[in-house]
């Protein structure tokens, strides 16, 4: 009798022991802390010599082969990459991403890829060189999907536009990033520009770098195979701070990016006058957006 009474005991022990730590684990599941708000530092890699070649070769058609020569001579004394630094601020709401430190390495563009006339031209081409490394600002507000983009070229200007769709593929890949694990997408943008990201679920927002978004969290890997261009976080930090509210310059020129474009008049900057509207915007993201 005392044996079954022993047995009966012990069983509603193990019970009860199980029930107590099932219940311990679902509180602290559902009190798991997922940071919304903080800071992410981010590594931009720009592999610069071929993106210098691919831009040579687009032009290389009406250009002297010996010129050709001289340059491609004079890339392999180029750095085979630049990086620089940018901040990434957030909150439930809103992302802002803006340089940290100012790149150093000045001969990531040749000075005259393209030849244009025209003081303007030589203005813009030149604020495209500047813009490349170092003055870009984006933001990015989550509950309304609207973007913006500040730089200078020949003026000061802030792009307003709608946060384009990216389609993405999830992946059975993962890779550990600034100590997050996270998992492989591949996306394509409405002009075909294909995009790798890899995004974290432990901060629960859906925003990236260069505004990227569209993820159930946050992306903390980017790669741009097409334009040679990779964005790394290298540190998350958490913070009760919202995102500042108080970083539009005033002088900035507002339009849209089709009213940029059309302001623009097809200038070869970037890379042809063609009238594909579609060619025109990819040839604006390369040089302006990541």
């Amino acid at each position: 009798m005392e044996m079954k009474y022993l047995k009966l005991m012990t069983k509603n022990i193990l019970i009860y022991i199980a029930l107590f730590f099932g219940s311990v684990s679902e509180t602290i599941a559902q009190h798991a802390y997922f940071p919304m708000k903080g800071t992410i530092m981010f590594d931009r890699e720009v592999y610069t010599r071929a993106r210098i070649r691919e831009l040579m070769q687009e032009h290389s058609d009406n250009r002297n082969p010996r010129i050709v020569m001289r340059h491609e001579g004079n890339i392999n004394e180029i750095p085979e990459k630049t990086v620089s630094q940018f901040l990434l601020q957030f909150d439930e709401d809103e992302t802002l991403m803006q340089p940290y430190e100012q790149e150093e390495n000045t001969t990531a563009t040749p000075n005259r890829p393209i030849r244009s006339s025209g003081s303007r031209n030589r203005n813009i081409r030149q604020g495209i060189n500047r813009s490349s490394q170092q003055g870009k600002i984006y933001y990015q507000n989550i509950k309304t999907q609207e973007a913006e983009i500040a730089l200078e070229l020949d003026e000061k200007y802030l792009l307003q536009d709608s946060l384009q769709n990216i389609t993405w593929r999830f992946t059975d890949e993962y890779r550990n990033i600034a100590g997050y694990e996270c998992r492989r997408v591949n996306g394509a943008t409405p002009d075909s520009l294909y995009i790798v990201a890899f995004y974290t679920d432990q901060i629960p927002l859906s925003a990236g770098p260069v505004l990227t978004h569209g993820l159930p969290g946050m992306i903390l890997g980017l790669a741009i195979p097409e334009m040679h261009i990779n964005y790394w976080a290298t540190k998350v930090d958490f913070s009760v701070e919202n995102v500042p509210k108080q970083w539009r310059d005033k002088k900035n020129k507002i339009l849209t990016t089709e009213q940029f474009f059309e302001s623009l008049n097809n200038n070869r900057i970037f890379g042809g006058s063609g009238s594909d509207p579609r060619q025109r915007r990819r040839n604006l993201l390369e040089n302006l957006i990541y």
